[in-house]
């Protein structure tokens, strides 16, 4: 998705062009003319840049195939705990849906009125300046998406391993070796090419729908069979806790996470003004329905009792439904989890991209391979640090902290979105929402942070507040003063050496 026409830094290969005379602008006006939020602007014949080769199928790939990971599987048991009845948990997943929608179509908007990369990032930067952004930086490149991919590999090893151990389970040291290897073998997938990226992600993503269809259609054969049994007193033992209500949320909307990957690849996207709305209308309300039904088929085969006191529901379901094609469920969680991973990774090192071109990170994180045209240096980085995630053992305890502090920044873009609308009325906006969507999933979020803390406050939560102090502390000195250590010349210069990369620049759909 990158062209090699002009780099600077050792790299260049036309002299007759001034890296100075590119367009680049204050964030206003486009170097094509256009008046978008924009940054780093450059046009086609003087630099690297994004090519964009996303298509629509590929965009809907690229949200399906991240947000059916190891949620559907694993979710049901905790939130069916935390709502106490099958009739509020389906009222949950439904509502997650809905939400997941919502804020997509938001941020549809926001994509398509600023085409770069970066989502959170680059929104939180035109609407409130380069603190916040910075902040949005910070956690999701060092915690949040790290913490995200570790928590999908560690789940796509834990099955991977149990296909091949007996009944006394798998050895810890052994599923965290495997999820370093599937970590390894992503990252290289994503250093080595786009399009193969894109190719793993479309290919993961069919071969789930059809495992998620497998999984409905054995539900479906049992509804016929007459086992309903379990669809009855809907709401009995509903929980009236708020925080309870909340928490499960948090379960629910785990599943769902990955509705906002698209405007992370915003620069890679064709025609993004129609494609991104397309991708969305298509792949959410696909995502909700096979969540619902997936649900509805775990119900034929066990009570909800045995969801609550079962770990793994979906491989429980394949034993009692599906007989000696049971081995069909653990594959399918395997090619689910790989492939939510290689989107999530795909995703997030764009993010990291995105703010270190900024200045926000080590500059040398925006850089791309001359020839293989792929954002390497971020896509490394993210991986090592999620191998320490991986390794440290501690990821069980990072679902809530991820949900808790995921929700602040996309209530963070939701009040942009809204300040956004009174500070730059004039800005194009090829999509637009009413505005009374971004208010209500900006009023969601408030009470997805604030009822954890009021109802059941968790020591995660406190991290997530220290992690953001910690940032500021380190904006001023590294990033509004622009201190650095001399190494770090020394070391963008090895990196470059060592990677082949170069800087890049951004430019505006036609």
């Amino acid at each position: 998705m990158l062209r090699n026409l002009q780099t600077s830094h050792g790299f260049n290969n036309n002299n007759d062009t001034n890296d100075d005379d590119c367009g680049e602008g204050d964030g206003e006006t486009a170097g094509n003319g256009k008046n978008m939020l924009a940054r780093k602007l450059s046009t086609k014949g003087d630099t690297l840049y994004l090519e964009r080769r996303v298509g629509l199928f590929s965009g809907v790939a690229l949200i399906v195939g991240t947000m059916i990971g190891s949620g559907i599987f694993v979710s049901p048991t905790g939130l069916l705990i935390r709502t106490g009845s099958i009739g509020l948990s389906f009222v949950i997943w439904a509502a997650c849906g809905a939400m997941s929608l919502l804020g997509a179509l938001a941020y549809a908007e926001l994509g398509t009125m600023n085409p770069s990369s970066g989502a959170e990032y680059a929104y939180l930067m035109d609407a409130f300046g380069p603190m916040p952004a910075f902040l949005f930086s910070w956690i999701s490149t060092l915690i949040l998406k790290p913490s995200q991919v570790a928590i999908i590999c560690l789940s796509f090893a834990k099955y991977a391993v149990e296909a091949f151990v007996d009944e006394c389970g798998s050895s810890d040291v052994v599923v965290k070796i495997v999820a370093v290897l599937s970590i390894l073998i992503i990252t290289y997938i994503n250093c080595y090419s786009v399009n193969l990226a894109t190719g793993v992600q479309n290919a993961f993503t069919a071969a789930k729908l059809v495992a998620v269809f497998v999984v409905v259609a054995g539900g479906v054969y049992k509804i016929i069979q007459g086992r309903t049994e379990h669809f009855r007193n809907y709401f009995e033992n509903t929980t009236t806790s708020m925080g309870d209500v909340a928490t499960a949320f948090y379960s629910g909307l785990w599943a769902y996470d990955g509705w906002n990957n698209l405007n992370y690849v915003t620069e890679e996207i064709k025609n993004p003004s129609k494609n991104i709305p397309k991708a969305i209308y298509i792949s959410i309300p696909l995502v909700t329905m096979c969540y619902l039904l997936v649900n509805v088929a775990y119900l034929t085969i066990m009570s909800p009792d045995e969801i609550v006191r079962n770990e793994a529901v979906a491989v429980t379901f394949g034993i009692r439904a599906l007989g000696s094609i049971a081995w069909v469920i653990p594959l399918s969680i395997t090619i689910s989890t790989f492939g939510s991973a290689n989107g999530t990774l795909f995703a997030a090192g764009r993010l990291c991209f995105a703010a270190s071109r900024e200045g926000h990170l080590m500059h040398v994180l925006s850089y791309i391979h001359i020839k293989k045209l792929t954002p390497m240096p971020s896509i490394i980085f993210h991986s090592i640090i999620t191998i320490v995630m991986v390794a440290s053992g501690t990821i069980n305890s990072l679902i809530d902290f991820f949900s808790f502090t995921a929700w602040i920044f996309y209530g963070s873009a939701m009040l942009a979105l809204l300040v956004m609308r009174y500070t730059r009325p004039d800005v194009p906006r090829p999509y637009k929402v009413p505005i009374i969507i971004p208010l209500i999933i900006f009023v969601i979020s408030l009470y997805l942070v604030v009822a954890p803390i009021i109802d059941k406050p968790q020591i995660e939560y406190l991290y997530s507040v220290m992690f953001m102090i910690a940032g500021m502390i380190f904006y001023v000195p590294f990033v509004r003063l622009g201190y650095k250590f001399r190494i770090i010349d020394r070391w963008t210069v090895i990196i470059q050496l060592l990677l082949q990369v170069a800087p890049t620049k951004l430019v505006l759909p036609e």
